[in-house]
């Protein structure tokens, strides 16, 4: 088995996670009151999620680095750059739920009966569905990158 697969099995199944746990975070949120167990679990699928972000760029330099199609493949390849920018543009979507999710999870370390109001969970869904929308359009660029155009 080539280190090439390897890398790409490892990008792709890092990638589908983050997207499931992405998913099951932005059920959590708009299930009802949000308190105890469950924001804990969102904040875990929170943390998971950027655990999950990080472990992707890594493979992808990996992969850029030591795969198969070489680095010039990537770094010459136009919608590589826009794969790259809709990836950054979801780090950037995250960060403000993540800072509201701690903030949360604060106020219940300090009050064990904090419920999350409606409305602070309301403020963050766009940033949820903004993400959602440049997640989508990440297969299609790496399908055309997988065609070779851009080149």
């Amino acid at each position: 088995m080539s280190l090439d697969l390897i890398l790409e099995f490892a990008h792709h199944l890092a990638v589908f996670t983050l997207v499931g746990v992405f998913f099951a975070e932005y059920v959590l949120l708009t299930q009802g009151d949000l308190h105890g167990p469950r924001l804990a679990t969102v904040g875990r699928l929170d943390a998971a999620y950027g655990g999950l972000a990080g472990l992707i760029v890594v493979v992808g330099v990996a992969r850029v680095v030591w795969g198969d199609a070489g680095w010039q493949f990537y770094v010459m390849n136009w919608t590589f750059w826009v794969k790259m920018a809709l990836f950054a543009l979801v780090g950037i979507l995250s960060i403000r739920p993540t800072l509201v999710i701690l903030g949360w999870r604060r106020s219940a370390e300090a009050n064990r009966g904090y419920v999350v109001p409606a409305g602070e969970i309301g403020s963050i869904r766009g940033y949820f569905l903004a993400s959602f929308a440049a997640l989508a359009l990440i297969p299609l660029f790496a399908a055309v990158m997988a065609r070779g155009i851009g080149l």
